[in-house]
């Protein structure tokens, strides 16, 4: 994509009334557009690296068997009385809404009971979508790592037994710990004893060391065990470790997940025929991962000075290309269409600025790789190499460079 024919501008100071450093830098560098607090659009490079975090996902749920599909935004007031979760004073972040005929329909803020209802027309072990999801919350803060509409992946498991739901919500999360290695925050992610609500003393967060965290979790590091502040004195007796092996750390929640038990299915009457001719609850699991939320926290915690910096794997296009000069802009073409042709995602600033701007552009947009291509470095066939996570330049061939790259 040449920078001259993409849906972006850059801006040198976010809006006076965004505070989160994530939303400051994607909105300045052209991500995201805001449309009132805790709502954004996602712009053509936003967008880009969702569909990538989506990916990863994807392929991660595809890999322990799940089957992707997509249930609707509108939900019925009938289904969600079953479990009394329709109620305000049991669920206070309901956006609701009516036909025009008077009936009351809700905005999806999670699928629990729609999922358990359209079970009773079909069966699959585990089902996984991504879905825009609607909260009114009080306060909307953090930019896109706590919003009233956001994108998530939601997954449900359905299983004749609790020890074959144990079994798979372990490898659940192990497919979660593999989807942060993927998305570059593996090693500060942490699997999180939290309060199981209603359905279970203890559910599973996935916790991710952040100064701009809304949580605090206290580690082990050397047993690798994490608890979340709510449930601290509980886990602890549970888990035999004393509080003051424990150090407190700030942290966002990237993803979460439940084990219901046959409770939702036994409020909803979802049940399954066994080999005794009898009607046997279901055991459940739900497993959520914030797309929109990991996006955020990425972009908070790796982020410098300069702006943002996107690890390879998510990064919107791979390599910002810098053209200057006449010489240096006809190569640049040149070079554009060869890597493109070679798979290589790059986002070309073909603008006539001087090379200052560009170079400004290319590190707040924090693109992984920088080629520049200028008169003066074509007289010796070199092109300047950059990398935008590291920060070093290095004078490389056109071979050199390939090499790297492709």
């Amino acid at each position: 994509m040449r920078v001259s024919k993409l849906f972006t501008k850059t801006l040198k100071e976010a809006p006076a009334d965004e505070v989160a450093k994530n939303a400051q830098l994607l909105i300045r560098a052209g991500y995201v557009h805001k449309e009132m607090a805790g709502v954004y659009a996602y712009l053509p490079l936003g967008l880009r690296v969702i569909e990538k975090i989506k990916q990863i996902v994807r392929e991660e749920m595809d890999g322990i068997d799940s089957n992707e599909l997509i249930m609707t935004t509108l939900q019925r007031k009938e289904i969600w009385d079953k479990t009394t979760r329709w109620d305000d004073d049991i669920v206070d972040v309901w956006f609701k809404t009516k036909l025009k005929d008077d009936t009351e329909l809700g905005l999806g803020w999670s699928h629990e009971e729609p999922i358990v209802e359209m079970m009773k027309q079909y069966v699959r072990v585990s089902l996984y979508q991504f879905q825009t999801k609607m909260r009114n919350e009080l306060r909307a803060k953090s930019g896109i790592m706590r919003g009233r509409e956001f994108i998530m992946k939601d997954m449900y498991s359905f299983h004749a037994s609790k020890e074959d739901l144990e079994a798979y919500y372990n490898q659940a999360i192990d497919a979660y710990m593999r989807v942060y290695d993927r998305l570059g925050i593996g090693d500060e992610t942490y699997v999180t004893f939290a309060s199981g609500g209603a359905f279970t003393k203890f559910s599973h967060e996935f916790q991710t060391i952040c100064d701009a965290g809304e949580d605090v979790i206290y580690l082990h590091r050397a047993k690798n065990i994490a608890i979340n502040e709510e449930v601290l004195d509980d886990a602890v007796k549970e888990l035999g470790v004393e509080k003051d092996e424990l150090e407190a750390v700030k942290t966002a929640e990237t993803g979460n997940i439940f084990n219901f038990g046959t409770q939702k299915t036994d409020e909803m009457d979802l049940y399954y025929v066994g080999e005794d001719g009898k009607d046997h609850s279901l055991f459940i699991g739900s497993y959520g991962i914030g797309i929109t939320r990991a996006m955020g926290v990425i972009a908070e915690k790796l982020s410098d000075d300069k702006g943002l910096v996107w690890p390879d794997n998510i990064a919107p296009y791979t390599v910002y290309l810098v053209s200057i000069g006449d010489k240096g802009a006809a190569e640049a073409d040149r070079l554009y269409e060869e890597l493109r042709e070679k798979g290589v995602e790059v986002l070309y600033d073909d603008r006539d600025e001087r090379p200052g701007a560009k170079f400004a552009d290319s590190e707040l947009l924090g693109i992984p790789h920088r080629i520049t291509v200028s008169d003066r470095l074509l007289e010796k066939e070199q092109y300047e190499y950059t990398n935008r996570m590291s920060g070093e330049t290095v004078l490389l061939t056109p071979e050199e460079m390939l090499a790297k790259l492709v």
